[in-house]
């Protein structure tokens, strides 16, 4: 089993409305399995090509180009990592 690096994930707000985190990857680095417990939407700052690990064993290959966004609901679950050979970056939104 291979030993990826995990991202970096700031928190910029965390109030009674939104949570608003950065979420910054080395090519190949992973969030780590996660369940989302709110909706939340996503907004990439550079081009994402992500890997989505998914429940079951599937993998979903996503690119999301910089300064695009998409929106999930509540229950999302996940592992997202970097399969691109370039730094990644987006900004979630969760709104509480």
């Amino acid at each position: 089993m291979t030993t990826r690096p995990t991202c970096t994930a700031t928190q910029m707000i965390d109030d009674a409305r939104v949570r608003v985190t950065r979420f910054d990857f080395v090519p190949g680095a992973e969030t780590g399995w996660h369940r989302h417990g709110f909706d939340y939407v996503i907004t990439a700052i550079t081009d994402c090509h992500m890997a989505l690990e998914e429940p079951g064993g599937g993998t979903r290959r996503v690119t999301v180009p910089a300064g695009t966004a998409y929106r999930r609901s509540e229950g999302v679950e996940h592992n997202v990592v970097n399969d691109g050979d370039m730094p990644m970056s987006f900004v979630e939104v969760e709104l509480k």
